[in-house]
């Protein structure tokens, strides 16, 4: 097994369609975004006989408390495959002692059993004390029809769609960055009254920018009036729809806009030929204290499939340093409630 960098575009995207667990955390556009952002990110390729197997992308973060290395939604590869593991294991190693990383943080797009909580242990990896993305999410199988999807919704969250269409709710779409702005605002006066750390304009735009390129996010907007209720980005990508980022005005909590957002984007999905629609990270069934609860019995209203793929996973390079990220994020994920 060979392992190279993959510097096209081309190649990479024909890579991951190998791979239908694949989403646009591995997407060719993720790493641009973040290499736009100013960082640095490494597309690797596994190649046996000139052929790709396997593909990996790596984001180097520079942090106060340490420098670290994020494998978002992957390795793609397969885990059945001795070889090609632990050629991702040692080439991981390399890209961040490489880049003088502390730790190497994988989130990899399978699921949370033993079998492969075992392979990570194997390897050397440690569960992490903060998930890099949404673990434990809740997808809509697109394969059903309309009817489907609606008759298997919970009976109020059907109520809430019909209600938002009698209503006179409007949904539009845009796929200009300009109107990121706006959006930022709005996210500003959300993260205020639920009390979370919004994303920076520029975080938010710039990702726009780089994924509205290839028609892969739309951005839609519940009005009434004239008056902007919610708004949520929505990427579009391989296999998979993904509800990624959502605001809303204190107007748009007294009506069910974002109902029919997910409706709409859920029907666009559909027409788009993929298979899943992801409506992101969920609560553990019961916790009421957690701060995703309300927003997760929300998802859960469209009767779907609750995903938990495995937990980030930890390879420490820096003993001192990580212990020192350890106490900093313990700290934080206490004070989020997640």
């Amino acid at each position: 097994m060979v392992v190279r960098e993959i510097t096209t575009k081309a190649i990479w995207e024909k890579a991951v369609s190998q791979f239908p667990e694949a989403n646009f955390l591995h997407s060719w556009n993720w790493g641009q975004f973040h290499r736009d952002l100013g960082k640095r990110v490494v597309n690797t390729g596994f190649f046996e006989r000139e052929k790709i197997i396997g593909i990996m992308l790596s984001i180097v973060e520079k942090a106060k408390r340490a420098t670290y290395l994020t494998v978002p939604g992957g390795p793609l590869i397969d885990w059945q495959d001795n070889e090609a593991i632990v050629t991702f294991r040692n080439t991981i190693e390399d890209i961040a002692k490489a880049n003088r990383c502390s730790f190497v943080r994988v989130r990899p797009q399978i699921l949370q059993t033993d079998e492969n909580q075992a392979i990570f242990a194997q390897l050397g990896f440690r569960r992490a004390p903060m998930h890099l993305h949404a673990e434990l999410t809740h997808q809509l199988d697109l394969t059903k029809s309309e009817d489907e999807l609606l008759a298997n919704m919970r009976k109020t969250t059907r109520y809430e769609i019909k209600k938002a269409q009698k209503l006179g709710i409007q949904i539009s779409t845009s796929k200009n960055p300009a109107e990121i702005d706006a959006f930022y605002q709005l996210q500003m006066h959300t993260a205020a009254q639920h009390k979370f750390i919004p994303f920076s304009r520029d975080f938010l735009k710039t990702q726009f920018k780089v994924f509205v390129a290839d028609n892969q996010v739309v951005l839609y907007t519940a009005s009434l009036k004239d008056k902007v209720l919610t708004q949520a980005m929505i990427n579009f990508y391989g296999q998979e729809a993904d509800y990624h980022y959502s605001a809303s005005s204190a107007e748009g909590r007294k009506y069910p806009g974002s109902y029919l957002i997910q409706w709409q984007a859920i029907k666009e999905a559909k027409h788009r030929g993929l298979k899943r629609y992801n409506l992101w990270g969920v609560a553990p069934e019961g916790q009421k204290g957690h701060r995703f609860y309300g927003v997760s019995v929300f998802k859960r209203g469209f009767r779907g499939q609750d995903i938990h793929y495995l937990p980030a996973r930890d390879l420490v390079i820096n003993p001192v340093r990580y212990a020192l990220n350890l106490l900093v994020e313990k700290s934080r994920k206490k004070a989020r409630r997640v």
